[in-house]
């Protein structure tokens, strides 16, 4: 959408986009429950990107809101902030678990471990192990449904590069806006009707610019000749010509069916897994359950890993409605029992999770609603550089071919990232420019002055 966006801003208006599903926006989408405005999960957009921030003020205006971030860890009956405040975490951990933890984390300076490429090892010699077992292993493997030995450190780098315990604890006693790490920034701009709102808005503007939205409408593959992307043929059989195509279809989905493609490259894809997310929705008759946007929940005893309440984002959200509605993730793999539980099934099952952690106390629960997303998270198993380098090179030779997005590079992507594939695979259409669209969340750093979104608008740090 992005990138439609960008054209559409550059004079082309003979442009078509087919979004599989009744609504644009993939995994950054918003929907209505009860009377609600949902999110897909917690939607958190930040951006240090003049570009990025430029073109979301573009779209949305001045109806957002700036959001006072509250998170925190669930662990062991217990609650940490995230980002580290020092004090809560040394009375919470205890004194004597927290004296552990700042020795394992001194042992780790003193004999560290060897990197071998694993998310553990690289956690664990910026925190030390006591920590890594604490705020990183459980949740983790939640998520990805595998060791953190198998975990490539590709996800550590993408997702808290440069950050430590030291950096952490530094954070929390003498905070500096320079320096802050960007997942521990604690303010961020919201729409006022939802994350969805902004591609919607997108959409919008492509439609009234003579361009095409086709919903419920999936691509089946891409067609080329001569090592150039030439058509795309839907679901139905229908062919249709085009120019450039712009793909964000699952990486793996688009390899198997290109024509002509390599056995050996076919092969690699095969060998690529994503992760599916269940999400239980849940609708608390309560007004005042607990602060937070949303929980991590680290412990094992629980199958959720994280926890959002919607009533603690912007009250546009709710209007007038009384309840609180509570979205808990759950992670699994299309060939897991989980995935093929009943609806009622995992209602049940979120309903008694959120009980034992008492955040509910005895508030009514009055309804349940679950929304299945397959394919929502590239899994960086250890070495999948190894096999994800070979398509990268195979996809670059095919010329008007653009790939970009979550599931069509296969990055753990975020809004952000997302949007400036779009913006600089426009620009590769638009002028010529030969950006080189696989290096965003990998190698790509901006070195121009950073900006940030404020409730005044694009203001430079």
């Amino acid at each position: 959408m992005a990138a439609a966006w960008c054209l559409v801003k550059e004079g082309y208006t003979d442009l078509d986009i087919y979004e599989a599903s009744d609504t644009v926006g993939g995994l950054a989408r918003s929907i209505t429950l009860w009377n609600q405005t949902v999110d897909i999960g917690p939607h958190r957009f930040f951006s240090s990107d003049k570009p990025v921030n430029e073109l979301w003020l573009d779209v949305v205006g001045d109806e957002y809101e700036m959001i006072n971030r509250l998170t925190r860890i669930y662990y062991k009956k217990k609650f940490f902030f995230y980002p580290l405040k020092a004090f809560n975490a040394l009375f919470t951990l205890g004194i004597f678990q927290a004296t552990l933890c700042v020795l394992s984390y001194l042992r780790q300076k003193i004999k560290p471990i060897k990197e071998d490429g694993t998310f553990e090892n690289w956690v664990t010699s910026r925190f030390g192990k006591r920590l890594f077992s604490i705020f990183f292993k459980t949740y983790s493997e939640k998520l990805w449904g595998i060791s953190c030995r198998e975990l490539d450190s590709d996800f550590a780098a993408q997702r808290i590069k440069k950050l430590s315990l030291y950096e952490a604890v530094k954070n929390a006693v003498f905070p500096s806006k320079s320096q802050k790490h960007k997942t521990l920034v604690d303010q961020f701009a919201y729409p006022l009707k939802g994350t969805g709102m902004v591609y919607g808005r997108m959409a919008d503007r492509v439609r009234n610019s003579g361009g095409r939205v086709h919903l419920n409408t999936p691509i089946k593959s891409v067609i080329t000749e001569n090592q150039k992307a030439t058509a795309i043929e839907l679901e139905n059989g229908t062919i249709v010509k085009y120019d450039e195509v712009i793909s964000t279809m699952p990486l793996t989905q688009m390899v198997s069916r290109l024509p002509d493609v390599p056995d050996h490259i076919k092969q690699l894809a095969q060998q690529l897994k994503y992760r599916n997310t269940i999400i239980v929705y849940l609708n608390i008759e309560s007004q005042n359950l607990f602060p937070d946007q949303w929980i991590y929940v680290h412990s094992n005893d629980m199958h959720s890993g994280r926890i959002t309440n919607f009533r603690n984002w912007i009250p546009e959200l709710h209007g007038k409605e009384t309840s609180s509605i509570l979205a808990m993730e759950y992670w699994c793999y299309e060939e897991d029992d989980f995935w093929n539980f009943s609806n009622d099934q995992l209602i049940e099952q979120a309903k008694t999770e959120i009980r034992t952690t008492g955040l509910i106390k005895d508030a009514p629960i009055s309804g349940g609603h679950v929304y299945r997303i397959p394919r929502s998270y590239p899994v960086y198993v250890t070495g999948y550089r190894d096999k994800l380098g070979p398509i990268e090179d195979y996809l670059k030779g095919i010329q008007c071919l653009h790939v970009i997005g979550r599931n069509g590079a296969f990055k753990y992507n975020n809004q952000d990232h997302s949007i400036l594939m779009g913006i600089l695979a426009a620009d590769n259409i638009a002028t010529g420019a030969r950006n080189n669209l696989w290096t965003i969340n990998t190698d790509y750093e901006t070195y121009q002055e950073s900006y940030v979104i404020t409730r005044t608008g694009l203001t430079k740090q």
